[in-house]
């Protein structure tokens, strides 16, 4: 209605005697628009709540004196962590320190080349990898899902893929052919769909629109379980809220104060 609108005082504006209506006429139909956008944003927000975590020991996750090296470039020296029941780590250190290679490890993506880590009583991990090399780009969207929650009926399926905006054909796209923003979201609706109890988060906040990041921190600030979180990003921080830092490459852990703020934006 608001284009045949648009489209009359067009028509009307190449006759002087009616020109003010027009002007009416088109202020009417952008008034139109702009009240509608708003619903649709709304409506295109995926809706992100993050699982309740499962039960577990005290120190569902460990590491003991991980190394790291890519040739003679050593990325990680004697990194030792204890990520107990429900706290929640931020990693912090400038591109190449390692961070994304911790979360790997950690994640059981790639082996240290000494140290173990360790996993303890009740542990149920879930991983958002920044690259989203946790997605298989040759299946499709609900393929992946299934995947990472292979205890979902079809429908419970449905309904998460559909809660995090992929309906009808979006289901059988192969995830390959997703954009960034597409594949957090797909992500990110593995991890829901999980019972983790402690969850690795690289830049969960990246490639998303505004509304779709506010939902992520919300989601972040209201989790329960323990979070070992790599970020750039200071608003993600203040909605983790973390009780300790842990600062690489020199493995330096430490309780978070206001004072790491400023090395947010250099990670």
């Amino acid at each position: 209605k608001a284009a045949a609108l648009h489209a009359q005082a067009d028509r009307m504006r190449a006759r002087a005697s009616t020109a003010t209506r027009a002007r009416d006429m088109a202020r009417r139909a952008d008034r139109m628009l702009a009240a509608t956008e708003p619903v649709r944003r709304t409506a295109r927000v995926a809706r992100i709540r993050l699982p309740e975590p499962a039960p577990s020991g005290r120190t569902p996750l460990g590491a003991v004196s991980l190394t790291k090296s890519y040739g003679d470039l050593d990325v990680l020296t004697g990194v030792d962590l204890a990520v107990d029941r429900g706290s929640r780590l931020v990693v912090l250190g400038l591109n190449g320190a390692g961070k994304t290679t911790l979360l790997r490890i950690l994640a059981g993506r790639e082996r240290p080349d000494s140290g173990r880590v360790v996993h303890g009583h009740g542990l149920r991990l879930g991983y958002f990898a920044q690259e989203h090399d946790t997605l298989d780009p040759d299946l499709p969207v609900a393929a992946n899902l299934a995947a990472a929650a292979p205890h979902l009926s079809a429908a419970e399926a449905r309904n998460i893929l559909g809660a995090f905006l992929f309906n009808g054909d979006d289901v059988d796209k192969p995830a390959g052919v997703l954009s960034g923003g597409e594949k957090t979201r797909l992500a990110l609706a593995g991890l829901v769909a999980s019972a983790a109890n402690v969850l690795l988060l690289d830049e969960p906040t990246n490639n998303l629109d505004p509304e779709s990041r506010a939902e992520v921190l919300r989601a972040v600030a209201e989790y329960r379980g323990a979070i070992v979180m790599v970020t750039h990003d200071e608003a993600a921080v203040e909605a983790l809220r973390p009780d300790r830092v842990l600062l690489l490459p020199d493995a330096v852990e430490d309780l978070w104060s206001p004072d790491h703020t400023d090395l947010i934006a250099l990670s």
